[in-house]
C-alpha cells in the first residue's frame, strides 16, 4: 500500500463495503483493499482511523477518510483527490 492510493478497510459479508468496492471497481480507481475477516488485527486500524466500528472506512490519499459513505458521498471524495 501506497500513501498515494485509497485503502478501504472492510468485510465481504458487509452490504456497505461491497456496494462502495463496485463504485471504485466501476470508476476503475485503484485501491487497497484490507479485508478485516483476514486480517482481523487491522480492525484496529480501521478504528483508530475513524472513531467508529462501522466499516467500511475509505481513507483518502489526502488523509481524509469515510466511513459508510453513500454512493455520491465516495464519488465526491475521489472528484476531490482528483481520483476522477
Amino acid at each position: 500500500m501506497t500513501e498515494s492510493q485509497v485503502i478501504m478497510y472492510g468485510a465481504d459479508w458487509c452490504g456497505d463495503c461491497i456496494r462502495s468496492k463496485r463504485v471504485l471497481d466501476e470508476i476503475g480507481v485503484p485501491y487497497a483493499y484490507v479485508n478485516l475477516v483476514e486480517t482481523p488485527e487491522a480492525a484496529d486500524t480501521a478504528e483508530q482511523i475513524s472513531g467508529r466500528k462501522n466499516i467500511p472506512v475509505v481513507v483518502m490519499p489526502d488523509g481524509s477518510h469515510l466511513v459508510e459513505p453513500t454512493d455520491s458521498e465516495l464519488r465526491s471524495s475521489l472528484e476531490s483527490n482528483g481520483l476522477l
